[in-house]
């Protein structure tokens, strides 16, 4: 497997190390093994979850440069966020959702592969009231964007912003954003041997 996940990763101008290698093999395999009693993902063959769920998380890697605290949102068993997490050992993530038995997921990777940058958040999103503000929301489980901003107004700092990982964008779905929430970028995410289209959609405020 990680043979597979280096050959993806040399499609890619990502840099990885040999200790974040190790742990995103490892979030596979455990991701595979509570798969079978917790039913976290539909995706079932581990090397379909290095391509389907790893590379289409670590694609969005690059553009996590600025800001140092981040959130994901609607997370599910950890995606996008753990894989950037051990990305980015120097950011700090929280990962929401709602549901305990993919909070109780994570926080067992986070254990047995020494991730030390990661905050699991049982909330629903509009009940989750953080400390202090994010650089950025991170989401790629909500059905519409004009839906994750609306529930997430809440989380980014003055000038954060937000990021959805979508398929195609629609102009239907983008002409249903409120009147307060602009589009500051689509960029195009090439996934290794991932059919169909990527997206990133970067959203502000105005102020």
């Amino acid at each position: 497997m990680k043979a597979r996940l280096t050959q993806l990763i040399a499609k890619t101008e990502l840099k990885v190390t040999e200790q974040q290698l190790e742990q995103l093999v490892g979030y596979v395999s455990l991701l595979h093994k509570w798969n079978k009693a917790y039913n976290l993902t539909s995706v079932r063959d581990p090397s379909e979850m290095l391509v389907k769920h790893i590379m289409d998380s670590l694609v969005v890697s690059p553009y996590l440069a600025s800001g140092t605290r981040f959130i994901d949102v609607g997370t599910g068993p950890g995606l996008p966020g753990i894989p950037l997490a051990i990305m980015h050992p120097d950011k700090q993530f929280t990962l929401l959702d709602s549901l305990g038995k993919r909070i109780r997921f994570i926080r067992q990777v986070l254990h047995e592969l020494n991730i030390d940058n990661v905050t699991p958040v049982q909330s629903r999103v509009e009940e989750f009231q953080p400390e202090q503000g994010f650089d950025a929301v991170l989401s790629r489980a909500f059905a519409s964007m004009s839906d994750m901003v609306h529930w997430c107004r809440h989380l980014p700092i003055q000038g954060g912003y937000f990021m959805a990982l979508k398929g195609q964008v629609a102009e239907e779905e983008l002409a249903e954003l409120p009147s307060w929430c602009s589009v500051s970028e689509v960029k195009s995410l090439h996934v290794p041997e991932l059919a169909g289209a990527r997206h990133l959609v970067l959203l502000t405020a105005k102020e």
